[in-house]
């Protein structure tokens, strides 16, 4: 099937986005510099632990040694440019959060399923990408923009789990400071995981508005051309 070039045009442009929101998101899931604090404490010389039994002793940790938050990562620095890096364990993210963070009489279920939802969601995004990829391979091996408009949706769920992932992160990292106050002399800012992330989710929107227009345009003026023929 012949295709217009207005609509080849806006496939490749599709695609290109959607490679690069892919590597992005995909990045931004490995890191973790979603959150990062900066503490004059962090140059007391002591060497840091990850021995920890709370989340109040963890917070705690991470305030007075720069620590990093992410996704699937966190760092705990050292004194000038030591420091370690450990990935939760599946069941750390699991964990239920309690309003109170020293204790586990009372569930906050507010933070536990923002918490869960922050590191399902991305996986829920990368996953929808790779099967448009394969849906989109298998459409030009057949030759047709028809399943071009299912990829595009694919990709529009992709970039609202992603930007919900972001949302939940911040959300329920905000709840958390209202537990566990940050102390005056630390400093704390948005990492440039956390920007790949956001950037990733209109990347991948775009792309998937791109396809759809090709495919439903090129659809309509297929058409046409039937109809102009049979008459």
């Amino acid at each position: 099937m012949m295709v217009d070039n207005r609509y080849a045009t806006a496939l490749v442009i599709g695609s290109v986005l959607s490679l690069l929101a892919t590597v992005y998101l995909s990045v931004a899931v490995g890191t973790p510099y979603w959150y990062q604090y900066s503490s004059p404490q962090n140059n007391s010389g002591e060497t840091p632990s990850h021995d920890v039994d709370s989340e109040k002793t963890f917070m705690e940790k991470l305030y007075q040694s720069s620590g990093t938050l992410g996704l699937w990562w966190y760092c705990i620095q050292g004194p000038g440019s030591t420091g370690s890096c450990r990935s939760y364990t599946l069941q750390q993210q699991l964990t239920s959060k309690y309003n109170d963070p020293v204790s586990t009489t009372s569930e906050d279920l507010l933070r536990t399923y923002l918490w869960r939802c922050q590191f399902v969601l991305p996986l829920v995004s990368l996953g929808l990408v790779s099967l448009a990829a394969l849906i989109g391979l298998c459409s030009c091996l057949c030759r047709s923009l028809t399943p071009t408009l299912f990829v595009g949706v694919l990709h529009l769920l992709a970039g609202l789990c992603s930007l919900a992932a972001t949302c939940c992160f911040l959300v329920g990292l905000r709840l958390l400071h209202k537990l566990l106050v940050v102390p005056e002399e630390v400093e704390g800012s948005l990492g440039w995981s956390l920007y790949l992330a956001l950037a990733s989710s209109p990347l991948h929107m775009m792309a998937g508005a791109l396809l759809m227009w090709a495919s439903g345009s090129h659809r309509k003026n297929y058409r046409r051309m039937t109809a102009y023929r049979i008459a």
